[in-house]
């Protein structure tokens, strides 16, 4: 964990994530991404050199068999404040409108219902797991399907619900995600999404990992590339 939590200071300081009396919404889908970065979040809160407040949140989607039970437990054990909310975005999307690129809107979707729980509970920055690799995925998504360079920032700005969007984990390498998470046992939920493992970024995840077979410090060369300041703009 102290690896995590190097990267999770670096990345808070180096992009000012966090102020002094932020209430932060963390968005908590049972995965290994977001079970880490509320764990890693609440041990940055000892050390902080301002103080913050933490709140985690499961949206269901209306599928059978999602048990939130692991988490809230896992929350009570951090000490942190748990909100479920219960959504039917699965059923709109799969029985109602029966997408058959569901992804973006879905995400769409869950973004929104996100937002609106965290600003319920007094929230105005919303925290999000993803990690070094998904930033990866994204840039090749966006330049394989989109015919553009672009990927998500470290910090979002949302004007319309004045809600900002961090991502405390986007230097952590996914190898040493999967790692943490195992040593510590995160209680991880398996999603129940019809589409889970067959979409366009499972492709992409597969593409980085054998590049990082031929390349091993491709990582940290993206990384690189994106922290250039000529590269900056795909951040800003």
């Amino acid at each position: 964990m102290r690896r995590i939590l190097g990267y999770l200071r670096k990345a808070v300081e180096d992009f000012q994530m966090i102020q002094e009396g932020d209430r932060i919404a963390v968005g908590v889908s049972g995965g290994k991404d977001s079970l880490l970065l509320l764990k890693a979040l609440k041990l940055y809160q000892y050390f902080s050199p301002v103080p913050f407040h933490i709140e985690a949140i499961t949206l269901t989607m209306g599928f059978e068999g999602f048990d939130t039970s692991p988490i809230e437990a896992f929350c009570k054990e951090l000490g942190v404040p748990y909100t479920v909310k219960h959504t039917l975005i699965g059923k709109i999307i799969f029985e109602t409108r029966k997408e058959t690129n569901p992804c973006s809107l879905c995400a769409r979707m869950r973004r929104g219902a996100l937002h609106d729980v965290a600003l319920e509970l007094g929230c105005k920055k919303v925290a999000l797991g993803h990690n070094l690799d998904d930033t990866i995925e994204t840039f090749f998504l966006s330049l394989f399907y989109e015919g553009r360079f672009n990927t998500f920032s470290p910090v979002t700005y949302l004007d319309r619900k004045g809600i900002t969007v961090i991502r405390p984990l986007i230097y952590a390498p996914e190898p040493e995600v999967i790692g943490a998470a195992k040593r510590h046992n995160l209680p991880i939920v398996q999603s129940p999404c019809p589409a889970a493992g067959h979409t366009q970024r499972q492709e992409m995840k597969k593409l980085v990992r054998s590049l990082a077979k031929t390349f091993p410090d491709i990582r940290m060369r993206f990384l690189t590339a994106l922290k250039n300041k000529h590269n900056r703009n795909l951040w800003d």
